[in-house]
């Protein structure tokens, strides 16, 4: 694979091909080789947020009042998020070089943005909790906790084929790891913030994660898109080997996040339950398998056992918050509004 050009004058601005294609690199979003990455553009640029609009002060009071394995959990869970939000910010980076067109290396800057903005959160929780020495204890959780080590050796090492040796299938691969990455293995660790949520315990962290589920479900949807683009530009790899390599990567994936679900979670909470857990996990990789293309079911007996979830996801779609009251419609254009309404 070729990375993109700096710039050149003999391409057109369209690029001709998703990868190893040609494209000057001059990027005018009204002649750009897929129609949908305008409207992704301004979907995500609508979800502009900081943590500094996060009052902790709620939360500052209530960490004394946790349980120390509600304490314990939700340390661990800050931990593993912020170490894979820092390789899928580096990740996007790479993926960026190598794609033709530069409407999606835009949209690949604005994903490692908000990455930074989701790894910055991270660290505006942990100060507003707990001492400096117990932070930098958090941020090293995933150097020598095994069951931490085990999914992040899992996404690190999907991700490095395609880092070492660039190449159709490397990259096609590494986005499967990329869509398990941000489309499953945040899920579990998600429910945990949304059961404190829904119990009126440390909402304001539960604001945060909402924020950063919601710019992750658009990121998935941007990988899938990419994805598919790759398999119709590059017909040789839609073939019945990678599609198991997707299913069996996807079945590693889902036990390992039961794995963690179990280990941070298990039965330690009355509110939420680990069977529930492992189930709400197989529903979910069948619905990222999906969003790939993939229509067969991992697991066709899995069903959406955590439908209360859902509403802590949903909190943007409305005018308001629901924990804070306060607006986040940021949008100022529909998606099928043209450029100049902007």
């Amino acid at each position: 694979m070729k990375k993109r050009k700096l710039y050149d004058v003999s391409a057109p601005n369209k690029s001709t091909g998703i990868i190893n294609g040609e494209s000057s690199n001059v990027l005018n979003w009204d002649d750009v080789r897929f129609s949908w990455a305008y409207p992704k553009y301004k979907h995500m640029l609508g979800n502009f947020w900081t943590p500094f609009e996060i009052n902790m002060s709620n939360d500052q009071r209530q960490w004394s009042e946790l349980t120390e394995d509600e304490r314990h959990t939700f340390k661990m869970i800050i931990g593993l998020l912020a170490m894979l939000d820092s390789i899928q910010t580096d990740y996007a980076g790479k993926v960026a070089d190598y794609l033709t067109d530069s409407s999606l290396n835009a949209l690949m800057i604005i994903l490692a943005q908000q990455e930074v903005v989701h790894n910055h959160s991270y660290s505006y929780v942990l100060s507003s909790l707990v001492p400096r020495h117990e932070q930098e204890e958090v941020f090293n959780y995933w150097k020598t906790d095994k069951i931490l080590r085990d999914r992040n050796d899992f996404i690190a090492g999907g991700y490095i084929d395609f880092v070492e040796d660039q190449t159709p299938v490397n990259m096609a691969k590494s986005i499967v790891y990329d869509v398990i990455l941000e489309g499953l293995f945040f899920y579990a660790s998600f429910a945990f913030f949304y059961d404190l949520a829904r119990q009126g315990k440390m909402t304001a962290s539960s604001q945060m994660i909402n924020y950063i589920n919601r710019d992750e479900e658009l990121h998935v949807d941007l990988f899938a898109k990419i994805f598919k683009e790759l398999l119709i530009e590059y017909p040789e790899l839609n073939n019945e080997e990678n599609k198991q390599f997707a299913y069996d990567t996807f079945k590693r994936a889902v036990e390992l996040e039961i794995k963690w679900g179990n280990y941070i979670i298990g039965n330690k909470f009355d509110s939420i339950d680990s069977t529930e857990l492992a189930e709400y996990i197989k529903f979910t990789a069948n619905k990222r398998l999906k969003q790939l293309g993939y229509s067969e079911k991992l697991y066709p007996e899995a069903t959406n056992t955590m439908k209360w979830i859902k509403y802590f996801e949903n909190v943007n779609d409305s005018k308001q918050d629901f924990f804070e009251g306060k607006s986040r419609q940021y949008a100022k254009v529909n998606d099928d509004n043209g450029f100049d309404d902007l």
